[in-house]
């Protein structure tokens, strides 16, 4: 069904991004004018930086927006519940501790093999934790206040477990795991950007075909059954695909929080509740915002880098206690 309202802000949102794409690909330490690159050659030093340190960059921002947006926007039509976030409820730590692990105990395999490691390692740890949630928001009919709690706990014990693993580590492997605890896209390379879109850019797809019984689930599981869904299935196939987002971004750019919280509520505001439009407006915004926020965490403090989890913590930490004030006022 057509959607004109929709259709509208997506077309704006794609353009606003491939204007952000255009912007940040030239911002930086060493800022690249499109004259200089038009005139330089394509052996010069402007170009080498351009093609393998800017670009790479930048797209890998764009996915891993994506897929963390659009792992938010399922988790919360999945749940039924708006506060469902990968980082809130301990999923980006399950993800992050397997890949801790991958990192402090790393296994005697071949090159090839390696460079996938991190990726699949990230996505059990997340399809774990994520199977661990789905259960306790089964026996707790939606409870928002256990769902957190156990988020919390999750998040903890992940925690522990990582510093344990910082605590046996070297200094390369200590000085990796802080990175990566912050949120930083500063390694970004293109065998990196591969593995990584491998991962998720096939689970956007999936997911998206799925939008229509995402939208019939949040009538409930008997109205959704009777209306011709399998819904353990369903939701066994948006759980894996949930999980492979989160594991996939966590594996090569650490814990970047709130960009899964904060988005969703954004597109819920401008194409409303339909998950067929929402889920792409999800895709365009979390791009577009993890986009900036890379591009500011570069260029704010230069020569130094800030690393982008903690900016976009900056952002997610006041919307989430407005979250929870409204529905707080809401519940009295």
């Amino acid at each position: 069904m057509s959607n004109p309202r929709a259709l509208r802000w997506l077309a704006l949102m794609l353009i606003a991004m491939l204007a952000a794409v255009a912007l940040a690909a030239n911002l930086g330490a060493m800022t690249l004018s499109p004259r200089a690159l038009w005139l330089a050659p394509l052996s010069d030093t402007l170009w080498q930086i351009w093609l393998n340190i800017r670009l790479p960059r930048v797209l890998l921002a764009v996915v891993i927006g994506m897929a963390l947006a659009v792992s938010g926007a399922v988790m919360q039509g999945l749940f039924r519940n708006p506060l469902a976030d990968p980082g809130l409820l301990g999923i980006s730590s399950g993800a992050g501790l397997a890949v801790a692990i991958a990192i402090v105990l790393p296994l005697a395999l071949p090159p090839l093999l390696l460079l996938w490691l991190p990726s699949v390692a990230a996505f059990l740890g997340s399809l774990a934790v994520m199977a661990l949630i789905f259960s306790f928001s089964q026996l707790a009919q939606g409870s928002l206040a256990r769902l957190l709690l156990v988020g919390i706990a999750i998040n903890a014990l992940c925690g522990a477990a990582v510093g344990v693993l910082a605590w046996l580590s070297n200094d390369q492997q200590l000085r990796q795991l802080s990175l990566w605890g912050m949120g930083s896209l500063s390694q970004a390379q293109w065998p990196m950007l591969a593995v990584c879109a491998a991962f998720i850019l096939p689970s956007l797809l999936l997911t998206q075909l799925r939008a229509r019984h995402l939208n019939l689930l949040q009538l409930g599981e008997e109205d959704a059954h009777y209306m011709g869904i399998d819904v353990r299935r369903t939701q066994r196939q948006l759980l894996v695909l949930s999980a492979l987002l989160v594991g996939a971004a966590v594996s090569v750019s650490g814990i970047i929080g709130f960009v899964g919280l904060v988005v969703p509520h954004v597109m819920r505001f401008c194409l409303g509740s339909d998950h067929r439009w929402m889920l792409p407006g999800s895709a365009l915004a979390g791009a577009l915002l993890l986009l900036l926020a890379d591009t500011l965490a570069r260029t704010v403090v230069v020569p130094a880098e800030m690393p982008v989890g903690l900016l976009t913590s900056l952002l997610g930490g006041p919307w989430f206690l407005w979250l929870i004030l409204r529905q707080q006022r809401g519940g009295e």
